[in-house]
């Protein structure tokens, strides 16, 4: 039991992340969008044949390397997840790596399926629609949108929007590390405490050992 409810939360984020986006995919055109609060928050269908938050990775088989590297990730977690429980770390981080793990895995199966069973999901000219179909992304938080400034570096005279379409997996990652951060000094100091508790020598050995 004590595994399954952090591997619970994890199927729980998968399923919610797969369905959302299938009801995006089978009901809005690419491209359509939903005011959902105003202009400020709306459900724009859009693909992403790159990496969370709307980032890409160039090169012919830069997608096919990435998806690689996401399959290899998700497994490790998922052993990291049950490792950290087996030890009995403080149950906030498992839950934060169960949800990372949700995401992880939601983004996979983008990734390795939907290019063959999705229709119109693989990009063109890929050497194989398996481990090349686009991710769907659906939520849309509109703060700003525009031209930036000719004297910004780097992205001086682009046009650009501040904020990324994202998913429900992207989601899941975020606010996983985002909690992560905020306490790791409880996490990982209350860690390395029982490590070392686990760790320290019986005093009655102590004591027998003087005496010797």
């Amino acid at each position: 039991m004590k595994y399954f409810k952090f591997y619970l939360l994890t199927i729980g984020i998968i399923i919610i992340d797969q369905v959302v986006k299938l009801l995006v995919y089978y009901n809005m055109d690419l491209g359509h969008e939903i005011p959902v609060f105003g202009e400020w928050f709306k459900i724009h269908y859009t693909v992403n044949p790159g990496m969370a938050f709307g980032l890409e990775i160039g090169a012919e088989f830069g997608k096919l390397a990435l998806t690689t590297f996401r399959l290899i990730a998700m497994v490790g977690i998922g052993f990291y997840l049950f490792n950290l429980i087996k030890k009995e770390v403080p149950q906030g981080l498992c839950w934060c790596i169960a949800l990372i793990l949700g995401g992880a895995v939601g983004n996979v199966i983008d990734s390795t399926f939907y290019g063959v069973l999705l229709e119109g999901n693989v990009p063109a000219n890929v050497p194989t629609p398996w481990f090349h179909g686009q991710v769907i992304d659906m939520f849309y938080v509109d703060i700003w949108e525009g031209r930036v400034a000719d004297w910004v570096p780097l992205f001086g005279g682009d046009y650009m929007s501040l904020w990324p379409i994202f998913n429900i997996a992207d989601s899941s990652i975020f606010v996983g590390v985002c909690i992560i951060l905020v306490f790791q000094k409880k996490f990982f100091n209350e860690h390395e405490e029982e490590a070392v508790g686990s760790d320290a020598i019986p005093s009655t050995e102590v004591e027998s050992e003087k005496a010797l």
